[in-house]
């Protein structure tokens, strides 16, 4: 989990995106959050960050919904020769509710995994399985 000075907490999420609409290659999910997230394109891609565009997401979490259909508006684009990177923000979308769920879940993993001390050696009696 990734918390910046952003209003939602961002997961590290890796996952297939076909967008057809930017790009004939699949891309690649980067990290996810409730309101946005951030995706890899293999080659240079050119955006109207005027429009609107349907991501397929098919995300590699074991609890996560086969696939997410979001509405996204490109908020910023780093373009090399190489690849495309982009944020998006995550309009209202078809599958928003299945997002949301899906955030939900992870945060609570978040919580279970703070509550496990690092070093656990030190408490030899207790078990945090």
């Amino acid at each position: 989990m990734k918390k910046n000075l952003r209003q939602d907490e961002r997961f590290v999420e890796i996952g297939r995106v076909d967008a057809p609409e930017i790009c004939a290659l699949p891309g690649v999910m980067d990290d996810i959050s409730l309101n946005g997230c951030r995706v890899h394109f293999p080659v240079p891609v050119t955006l109207d960050e005027d429009s609107e565009y349907t991501l397929k997401i098919k995300l590699s979490h074991l609890n996560a919904p086969a696939q997410l259909e979001l509405i996204c508006s490109p908020q910023w684009e780093l373009v090399n020769c190489q690849e495309t990177q982009i944020g998006f923000s995550i309009l209202r979308s078809p599958d928003t509710p299945d997002l949301s769920a899906y955030i939900r879940q992870r945060k609570l993993e978040a919580q279970e995994q703070d509550l496990v001390p690092e070093d656990y050696d030190h408490y030899p009696n207790i078990s945090f399985a």
